[in-house]
Parts: structure tokens; C-alpha cells; sequence
């Protein structure tokens, strides 16, 4: 198969001999086995397209698993092998697990609006468990789990950490909960299957190729194109993606299995996010700030028009209820335990700021 081929599964080749897997409490160990394989899902995405360079750079070999139906945007030139297969599907799940010593699953369904919110929690508890159930089915020797701050409940006396680990009646809206509920398959199978497995929770990824956008980045091109005159008061924890896909790279060689790891950058208010692309473009930032309240009618009709119309909402209930909550997290046990280290969101703002205008979506 070439290396950047595009296969249904049937190119994949399972190991001809069996392979001694070791899993233990401390950082991973370096196979027996040469050339070993990493599987990364969702290498269509934001974050996943970036967790598949920086394995690449780090001299692993990759493959890619991604729908036939996927935005091809960050599949070009993509770093290695590429297969197409629905993660719903637990055969092709298995196939496209074949071969690999490690798996990166960072696949997921990414909507904070949907017109059946449980078709969210749906996917991903799904996708998750084909995900758990094939890696332990070939004996992977780690899987490292994007789950995500959405997870954790905020800290009202400042930055959360991976002590506050959510219930699913605790979150806002059928996006968080559905990412409780895989890292609860995650964890449960962890301690009851032996699955050696790490995770990561990204806080706000922001950067270069994200082609959908992401939430926070549709709010970085409608305030670069001066469509945000106002905000409300809320905050949010801002990381460069490249640095997040770094920190599952180290995930992956010093996470403690069971562990889990916030990969964030700094807290930021939406008025200083704001502020930083207008004074990026030499706009004047916006001065008005409009509290939630009254904003609540104007989300419903919102979702309304959009289950109508077909299209995805800007303004959204969940989002309101979540823009509640300063989204404060600390990164200090991945930098301690794993040597994670986060650039300045400044320069994650000018990335994406540089990759938008580029790809058309600021004028």
C-alpha cells in the first residue's frame, strides 16, 4: 500500500507472530517489536489531524482511520497510512486496530447543538467502547484517551484539575455528558479489563487547520471579521493544538496508566480573547458587555430557525448555561509528571487568526 493511500481495511496486515505486551504502573517501555504502529482516529479533525503530525515527527509510523465522507482538508499529505471506516462500526474498528501497537482515539462526535442532543451520547459512548473493545482485543501495549476539560466541573475558587471529575447529571448539555460517559467506559475498563489506557482532557484547543471550525474558533473569525460587538462575561482556558497534540505524544512515552492529564494553556477571559484578534486585525475591541439573561429568548429562536433550516446555531442554549462558568483549568500535573509544556495563547490566536484568513474564512 503507498504510504499515503487511501484503503477500505482490506490493505491492513496483522503482525505474523505474536508479541509480548508489558504493562505496568509507570511510564510506557519501548517495545521488542521494530517499526511499531500507531493508530490515531479522527485524523479528518482539528485536534486529531495534529496529534497524527507530532506522532509523525516523533518517528512513529502512523495510520490514520477517518470516514469516507470526512472533510479531506487535513488528510492531504496526511504522514502516513491511511484507512477509511465508520468508528460505529466494531469490524472496522478491529481491522483498522489490527497491527498497531499503539492507539490514539481522539474521534468524536464534537457538537455543542444537535436537533437529537442523545444522538451525541449515542456516538461517542458507542465509537468509544468499538475503540476500547478492539484495542484490547489485539493486545495494544496503550491507548491514550482524548476526553476533554468538559469532563471536569469548574473550581469557583479558581483553576480546576483532574480531581473534579464530573457525573453526567452534573454537566451542561448532551456534548459534556456524552464525554463523561466514554471516559467512564474508559476508566471502568481500566480496572475491570486490565486496558492500559492514559488520558488526556485538552482545555480549548485554538490554532492552524481547524477547517469546521471548532466553537471557539468560529467565535475567533466572527470577531476577526468585527461581527462581535459585544460579549458576555465569561472566560476559558486557551491552548495552542500543536501544544496539545505534544502533550499526547507525552502521554503516550510518561503517562501512568489509569492517570489522567489536563493539556491546557492559560485562562482567559472572552473580553482578553476578544480583544487580542481585534488588536491582531487593528480593530477596535468591542466594549459592550451584555449579560446572559436577556440573551436566553434569542438562543431559543435560534435553535428553532436552525432545527427548520437545517443549518448549526451560533448562539445555543447549552452555550449560554456554559458561558456561566469561568472554564479555569490547571495543566501543573502534566507539566510535573509528563514535562508539558504550553507557548502563549497570544500565539495561538495568531495562528488561527493566519490560518483562517488564508483559507478564506476572514476577509
Amino acid at each position: 500500500m503507498p504510504p499515503y493511500g487511501i484503503s477500505r481495511g482490506a490493505g491492513i496486515v496483522s503482525r505474523s507472530a505474536a508479541r509480548e505486551v508489558t504493562i505496568s504502573n509507570g511510564p510506557a517501555r519501548r517495545s521488542h517489536v521494530t517499526d511499531e504502529l500507531t493508530l490515531v482516529t479522527g485524523v479528518s479533525g482539528f485536534v486529531g489531524a495534529a496529534v497524527a503530525r507530532a506522532l509523525a515527527a516523533s518517528g512513529r509510523r502512523v495510520r490514520g482511520m477517518a470516514r469516507a465522507t470526512s472533510a479531506r482538508t487535513n488528510l492531504e499529505g496526511f504522514p502516513g497510512e491511511l484507512v477509511e471506516g465508520d468508528l460505529r462500526d466494531a469490524e472496522a474498528v478491529r481491522r483498522a486496530t489490527m497491527g498497531a501497537s499503539h492507539v490514539f482515539h481522539v474521534a468524536a462526535d464534537y457538537r455543542i447543538w444537535a436537533r437529537d442532543p442523545e444522538e451525541i451520547v449515542r456516538n461517542n459512548r458507542a465509537t468509544t467502547q468499538n475503540v476500547i473493545d478492539a484495542a484490547l482485543g489485539v493486545g495494544v501495549e496503550r491507548l491514550v484517551y482524548t476526553s476533554s476539560v468538559a469532563t471536569l466541573l469548574p473550581d469557583p475558587e479558581g483553576a480546576a484539575d483532574e480531581s473534579r471529575v464530573a457525573r453526567p447529571e452534573q454537566v451542561v448539555g448532551a456534548y459534556k455528558r456524552s464525554k463523561v460517559v466514554a471516559e467512564e467506559l474508559v476508566r471502568a475498563a481500566v480496572i475491570e479489563r486490565g486496558l492500559p489506557a492514559v488520558i488526556v482532557h485538552p482545555s480549548t484547543p485554538i490554532g492552524p487547520r481547524d477547517v469546521k471550525p471548532t466553537p471557539t474558533g468560529r467565535i475567533i473569525v466572527e470577531a476577526a471579521n468585527g461581527k462581535m460587538p459585544a460579549f458576555v462575561d465569561s472566560g476559558l482556558n486557551l491552548v495552542h493544538v500543536d501544544d496539545v497534540a505534544q502533550g499526547h505524544v507525552l502521554a503516550l512515552e510518561r503517562g501512568v496508566i489509569g492517570g489522567q492529564y489536563i493539556l491546557g494553556g492559560q485562562d482567559v477571559s472572552l473580553a482578553a480573547m476578544l480583544a487580542t484578534v481585534a488588536h491582531r486585525m487593528g480593530r477596535k475591541p468591542p466594549t459592550i458587555r451584555v449579560p446572559l439573561t436577556p440573551l436566553m429568548p434569542f438562543a431559543w429562536a435560534n435553535e428553532r430557525f436552525a432545527a427548520l433550516l437545517g443549518y448549526e446555531p451560533f448562539l445555543t442554549l447549552d452555550g449560554l448555561r456554559m458561558a456561566r462558568h469561568h472554564m479555569f483549568y490547571s495543566s501543573a500535573k502534566a507539566e510535573r509528571e509528563l514535562g508539558y509544556r504550553a507557548r502563549p495563547y497570544e500565539e495561538a490566536v495568531a495562528d488561527a487568526i493566519g490560518w483562517f484568513r488564508e483559507a478564506g474564512m476572514i476577509r
